[in-house]
């Protein structure tokens, strides 16, 4: 006799977004196979060259780490890794002398301990969200048994999602009376964008039903867009009276400043009380890793200019290489949906047109992970996707043909993905 799982390991199963991942690493054959992995927001670009710098100087004598010695930070995070956060906001010209940081292992900590403040474990006060959303949220508050409420976007067969009706949200808030609203403005999954103006929107029917509003800001200089980037910073008492004191946004050193291994996130509020009460909740984790909030904290060093320099270069990189790929998947399988990406580095496929009778990206994600293969240029080459069943909390929408890529592999590979991904639909069916 052995003792017994909790009920919540008992039914756990990877994410989406790692499961492809671990069924291809038991393949037999996985080292004969050049995988292109866009399961997950891996990004494969280079760091910050602020961030570079201190990673490849960490014995100098400048370095804090030079004696071998790596000790605790206090839990809310070293001065200087908050002062970047802040930094990096200022740069979106906003006064951020009342807007409290704390630093996390990764934007995901974040998450967690924002759910915990503006819902709680096992809380009847559930959290508002647009659907699909993150799967990460939908992990966490499982974890936490916080109930969700969302609102439904819907891609259409020309790759867009209808606009977010702002009357149906109010009126969802009254009839439910959530914690918290949480958006994405720079959206991860859909690729969608929230502007300024939808943002400022939103924020007025928070402060109109007294709820928090959560910002996941982790791509924010990645929007592809005239208008500028959009964040609940840049939204001020005339814009939305009332609104200081109700704002948390989530923060990461992964996305727009390729780090995603540094494991460095914050969570920046500019309600005192929850920025304290957040700082008490996260000594139990004592403290982000020292050496991630030292090679982060250069960017607190760097002028406002310089990081508009990184993010354009961000967004030159990007911009070309999704409206690219989306042609060419259009192109490959005709009558495929594609959604067109605004902002982050996301996009949205759908087979529903053309796909036969029960097709199930599930299925079709493991059989490209465990056993599909292409030959290409004497190569032979899988894909790894993400099936976006785990990134709808609710079950109402039929998701079932639904998968998501996430532009992080080398561009020579992203480049191969329309014939791959074309080539294995056709021997997945055959």
């Amino acid at each position: 006799m052995k003792p017994q799982l909790s009920k919540h390991y008992q039914h756990r199963e990877p994410s989406a977004i790692r499961q492809a991942q671990i069924t291809f690493s038991q393949r037999a054959d996985r080292d004969h196979i050049k995988v292109i992995n866009l399961a997950i927001g891996n990004v494969s670009l280079p760091m910050h060259p602020a961030m570079q710098k201190r990673m490849i100087s960490l014995k100098d004598s400048d370095s804090p780490f030079n004696n071998g010695v790596n000790q605790y930070t206090p839990s809310v995070g070293s001065l200087e890794t908050r002062n970047a956060f802040l930094n990096i906001i200022a740069c979106e010209g906003v006064v951020t002398s009342n807007i409290h940081c704390l630093v996390t292992d990764g934007g995901s900590q974040a998450m967690e301990l924002m759910l915990l403040g503006v819902c709680g474990p096992s809380a009847k006060k559930p959290l508002m969200i647009l659907d699909p959303i993150y799967t990460n949220y939908v992990e966490f508050v499982k974890r936490l048994s916080i109930p969700l409420i969302t609102v439904q976007r819907t891609i259409n067969s020309n790759g867009e999602f209808d606009p977010i009706d702002l009357n149906e949200i109010e009126v969802i808030i009254k009839n439910r009376n959530p914690g918290a609203l949480l958006v994405i403005p720079a959206d991860n999954p859909t690729g969608q964008f929230l502007n300024q103006r939808q943002l400022t929107a939103l924020a007025k029917i928070c402060v109109r039903n007294n709820i928090w509003m959560v910002s996941d800001e982790a791509y924010r200089q990645l929007h592809y867009r005239p208008e500028g980037s959009s964040s609940i910073w840049k939204i001020t008492e005339d814009d939305a009276p009332g609104i200081t004191g109700m704002r948390i946004s989530i923060e990461s050193a992964s996305k727009v400043w390729n780090a995603c291994g540094l494991r460095i996130g914050g969570l920046l509020t500019d309600n005192e009380e929850f920025h304290n009460r957040s700082v008490f909740e996260y000594t139990a984790n004592l403290c982000a890793n020292s050496i991630g909030q030292y090679i982060f904290g250069g960017l607190a060093l760097e002028s406002h200019d310089e990081l508009n320099k990184w993010y354009k270069s961000q967004r030159n990189y990007y911009r070309p290489l999704m409206e690219t790929l989306r042609k060419n998947l259009l192109e490959m399988l005709p009558g495929l949906i594609v959604t067109k990406a605004d902002a982050a580095i996301y996009m949205v496929i759908d087979f529903r047109n053309i796909c036969p009778p029960g097709f199930n990206a599930k299925d079709f994600v493991k059989y490209c992970a465990a056993e599909g293969k292409v030959l290409l240029g004497g190569q032979k080459y899988t894909l790894l996707l993400a099936p976006m069943n785990e990134f709808y909390a609710s079950q109402e929408i039929n998701v079932t043909t639904q998968m998501r890529i996430a532009m992080v592999e080398p561009q020579n590979l992203i480049e191969k993905t329309p014939a791959v991904l074309g080539a294995l639909y056709r021997s997945y069916l055959s």
